[in-house]
């Protein structure tokens, strides 16, 4: 499908990173809508089937100069899903690919939705999904990235100040959305889960011991695809209120890497049939990031209280999901 005719009243709503691990069920969600919708990524990204929305395929390197700039050409809202993903989340400090992709895409949006800016409209929405390592729950904290030692963060925390200060210019309406660990699986997942419940899953497929870093104390909020695309969408319906700041969501508990290792040998053991492969600790190799050894546990009563959105999808229920998924 193509764009709709000049004069088509409906917003104009573009996803950066259409084909990924977000953006493949965020497009699902949103072609379900009466808007007019690009989807742009490095690769085709399948229009949904049924999609209500009339949709605008584009391939593109973004990183590209003059690339974002054409992509956002008279949007209504930007969702900006593309980070240098490629590794998991891990960036070395000399990776100037990933900075580029991290921070440096954020200063082109920043700068096209400036030129392209219509006189008397309201700047146009931007969805940005961050991380919640570097901030607390509470709105509108603000870090020194240079306090910050895991690069990726760092980047993250850059990027996101870029769109507070284009949102306090009026530029646009930048909300920033902490993400603790994201995973899962389903029967129209189109994009590959890259995380570490994936990979432990894979493994105990496999029948390989799953291994956790130190002693597996270390807790993390694990949240479901599903519910943050929920998030990003509740983001975008109250982005008026939520603009120029951070807003963590989560489940707000905490879960510690040894029972989650625990639970994911016991998901594909009762998928399989056979005994849960075991979960040993080992020491943490030297490439580890700083962030792996803190816990991250969010407090989402903010974001839920301007939005109503909470996390739905429980654990056990994702994990049995996610092992389904994969044996398959």
């Amino acid at each position: 499908m193509t764009a709709g005719p000049a004069g088509d009243e409906r917003p104009l709503v573009v996803v950066l990173g259409a084909s990924g691990f977000i953006g493949s069920p965020l497009t699902r969600a949103l072609a379900a809508r009466p808007v007019r919708l690009r989807l742009v990524a490095r690769r085709e990204t399948p229009v949904p089937d049924g999609a209500r929305a009339e949709t605008e395929v584009r391939t593109a390197d973004l990183s590209a100069p003059g690339a974002v700039a054409e992509a956002v050409r008279g949007a209504d809202a930007v969702f900006h899903l593309v980070a240098a993903t490629e590794a998991g989340w891990r960036v070395t400090e000399d990776d100037t690919a990933a900075e580029r992709l991290n921070v440096g895409l954020v200063h082109d949006l920043a700068a096209a939705l400036a030129a392209d800016r219509r006189p008397g409209a309201p700047g146009p929405v931007v969805v940005f999904p961050s991380t919640t390592t570097h901030l607390g729950a509470d709105p509108g904290a603000r870090v020194d990235p240079a306090g910050v030692k895991s690069p990726y963060v760092r980047q993250k925390l850059l990027a996101e100040n870029v769109l507070a200060r284009a949102s306090a210019e009026g530029v646009l309406r930048g909300v920033s959305l902490g993400l603790p660990t994201v995973f899962g699986h389903g029967p129209d997942t189109t994009a590959p889960d890259r995380g570490v419940v994936a990979a432990m899953t894979r493994r105990a497929l496999a029948g390989e011991p799953l291994t956790v870093w130190g002693d597996g104390s270390v807790r993390r909020d694990l949240v479901h695809v599903d519910d943050v695309v929920a998030a990003l969408l509740a983001a975008h319906d109250h982005a008026d209120r939520l603009a120029g700041t951070h807003w963590e969501i989560g489940t707000g508990t905490g879960v510690t890497l040894l029972s989650l290792f625990t639970g994911i040998a016991e998901a594909v053991a009762a998928r399989t049939g056979e005994p849960a492969v075991p979960v040993v600790t080992v020491a943490p190799p030297d490439h580890a990031d700083p962030a792996d050894a803190e816990d991250v546990v969010v407090d989402p009563e903010p974001f839920h209280r301007v939005t109503g959105w909470r996390a739905r999808v429980g654990l056990a229920e994702a994990l049995g999901r996610t092992a389904a998924a994969l044996a398959a």
